[in-house]
């Protein structure tokens, strides 16, 4: 039966992702339009009047005179390496503090490489920090999941290679930014949970609760979105339009963003509603579907309480700045919620609440109309087992005065 009801929708997945990836390379775009990446490091800093470099300061400057500093950068790759130029930064309270010995960024225009003017000072290296806090996150998950957290981290990988690899080179040729996030949903779905769990029933039934409650999920954000004629025109979004030179649907991004989004937390839901179905049934292979259903149905009122407030929390702290932002007004509450950017936020979180909240009971029951026909719910995972051995052969007089 699960792979009746899962065989045409991976088969679906795969046509999709066929169809909808760019093949001829339409998403390429010239790097020129962005200026190509250089790394440099600041030999020299110092704040002062807004002068060009040559230019020699006449007369002791006003206390209202515009203020700039001046960072010496050597080059340490690029057409340019070795060379050393001067950029002078406004000082404002948007704009970042260079210090010597600062490792930056710098943005080439791909004109004169020994000409200063070529070259935008963007940002600082940030790729020794990250890497030390990646190999971190993978020896936790190492440490605790072991032969499991090794698949984990695999599918993270898989998942990334996705969005890489497929949805914004699909979104840059011109595709539906919806559709592209629904194939890559479909597909990080199936990649993901069975490459994390093993090819069980157990996984079966979380990806169908995945796939139905992700669907819900889309209709509700592509409904209340257009009634609330949400564009999904915020700063990051006409900045893009701005680089390409060329419309985008930028209300589909808003979507394909919530789908991707809430993918996520769905995963965590129905994997440990599946979960703990079967370990109902393990314990107590006497309960009827009713019974698991029930029972599970329990475990998952606590559980969705926890990933309700976790989606909320994790969308209300990416917007902090925003609801700042938005509370400096001083217009009231209303306006500010009906506002473009904060309305978005709160159709996104509401949308994916509302999933999880279905995820439970689907999952739940489709876990429990599954599990009391598996003859053997203990022995689907490795791991589970192994560590089964023990418990049946410890606790098999408890487990039965549980039973009776």
């Amino acid at each position: 039966m699960l792979l009746v009801l899962l065989s045409p929708i991976a088969a679906a997945t795969l046509v999709a992702v066929g169809v909808l990836y760019p093949w001829g390379g339409g998403g390429e775009r010239d790097s020129n339009s962005v200026g190509t990446p250089v790394d440099g490091v600041v030999t020299a800093a110092a704040a002062g009047p807004c002068l060009s470099p040559g230019q020699v300061q006449v007369g002791q400057p006003s206390p209202d005179e515009r203020q700039c500093l001046s960072v010496d950068v050597r080059l340490q790759d690029g057409p340019g390496e070795g060379a050393t130029i001067t950029k002078i930064i406004p000082l404002e309270p948007s704009s970042p503090r260079f210090a010597v010995g600062d490792e930056v960024v710098l943005a080439f225009g791909g004109a004169d490489a020994g000409d200063a003017a070529s070259y935008q000072l963007r940002d600082f290296q940030r790729g020794v920090p990250l890497l030390l806090l990646g190999l971190l996150f993978a020896g936790a998950v190492l440490l605790l999941g072991r032969w499991q957290g090794l698949a984990s981290l695999a599918a993270l990988g898989i998942s990334f290679a996705v969005i890489a690899l497929f949805v914004l080179p699909a979104i840059l040729a011109g595709e539906s930014p919806l559709l592209v996030a629904i194939a890559a949903a479909g597909l990080i779905m199936f990649i993901a949970l069975y490459l994390t769990h093993g090819l069980s029933a157990r996984t079966s039934v979380a990806v169908l609760g995945t796939m139905v409650s992700l669907a819900l999920i889309g209709v509700l954000s592509a409904v209340f979105s257009a009634a609330a004629q949400l564009t999904g025109l915020d700063t990051d979004t006409s900045t893009l339009i701005g680089a390409l030179g060329e419309g985008i649907d930028a209300r589909g991004l808003l979507l394909a963003g919530i789908v991707i989004g809430a993918l996520g937390v769905l995963d965590d839901v129905t994997v440990a509603q599946a979960s703990a179905v079967w370990e109902l049934r393990r314990a107590n292979p006497a309960l009827s579907w009713r019974g698991l259903y029930a029972a599970g149905l329990r475990i998952g009122r606590a559980h969705v309480g926890s990933a309700v407030n976790t989606l909320v929390l994790a969308y209300a702290g990416a917007a902090l700045p925003l609801l700042l932002l938005s509370s400096l007004a001083d217009v009231g509450l209303s306006p500010i919620l009906q506002s473009q950017d904060v309305a978005s936020e709160i159709v996104r979180t509401l949308a994916g609440s509302i999933g999880i909240v279905a995820a439970v009971p689907l999952t739940t029951l489709l876990a429990a109309v599954i599990a009391v026909r598996d003859e053997s719910p203990g022995a689907e995972e490795g791991s589970g087992g192994e560590e089964s051995g023990g418990e049946e052969s410890g606790d098999e007089d408890a487990g039965d005065g549980v039973s009776r």
